[in-house]
């Protein structure tokens, strides 16, 4: 393993529409660690035939859910990967109460835990209409704003309970998820900066 100065290791949360994924990748790249979402990692095994892929694949066929004790050896697999000896950004997991457990328990083991969780707070109207919007500009008549709302309260009712635990652990990080992309990352920055998380780019440009 490299030797690094300071690591990074840091979890995304947002409902959906809240433009999570475009944050956390210009945040990982301005920490320079991976940016690591379970789809990913079940695109990546399930294209590689891994043996994990290969059970992801079946039951996702089968349309089921993948239970937790898979997606946590992926995950533990995926964090073992040289690239995130410096940290990682993870997007979409933990999302159970035994994830956090098993992710914290496989960071204890290495000595480290998790320095910061980004909650991207958003007012559930303001993304609704959004994504209501969205949809209609793409033809997706679906997507009624029935659906879009009840989207938004089964990620509420999930990630209370998370929230409320890291929350009591002193890492939650809590950021208005609303305006442009550019604001939100700004404020993103500040607060993590606020403790002691600063990216490696920063120090760059010497701002």
């Amino acid at each position: 393993m490299t030797h690094h100065d300071q690591t990074f290791r840091l979890l995304i949360v947002g409902p959906p529409g809240a433009g999570k994924g475009t944050q956390a990748v210009g945040i990982a790249e301005a920490f320079g660690i991976p940016a690591i979402s379970t789809g990913d990692i079940f695109r990546a095994n399930i294209k590689n035939g891994t043996n994990l892929g290969i059970q992801v694949r079946e039951i996702i066929e089968s349309g089921n859910l993948v239970p937790d004790s898979l997606t946590n050896e992926l995950v533990r697999d995926r964090l073992t990967e040289a690239d995130a000896a410096a940290g990682f950004l993870l997007d979409g997991y933990p999302r159970t109460l035994e994830q956090v457990a098993f992710l914290t328990q496989l960071l204890a083991e290495q000595g480290t835990a998790i320095d910061a969780v980004i909650e991207l707070k958003v007012d559930v109207d303001s993304v609704v209409e959004r994504l209501r919007r969205r949809s209609l500009e793409q033809g997706r008549a679906d997507d009624t704003e029935e659906a879009i709302r009840h989207r938004q309260n089964v990620y509420l009712q999930e990630t209370a309970p998370l929230l409320e635990t890291y929350a009591a652990r002193g890492v939650l990080v809590s950021v208005n998820g609303f305006g442009t992309v550019e604001e939100v990352r700004n404020r993103i920055f500040a607060a993590l900066e606020q403790r002691g998380l600063r990216h490696p780019l920063h120090r760059l440009s010497g701002k």
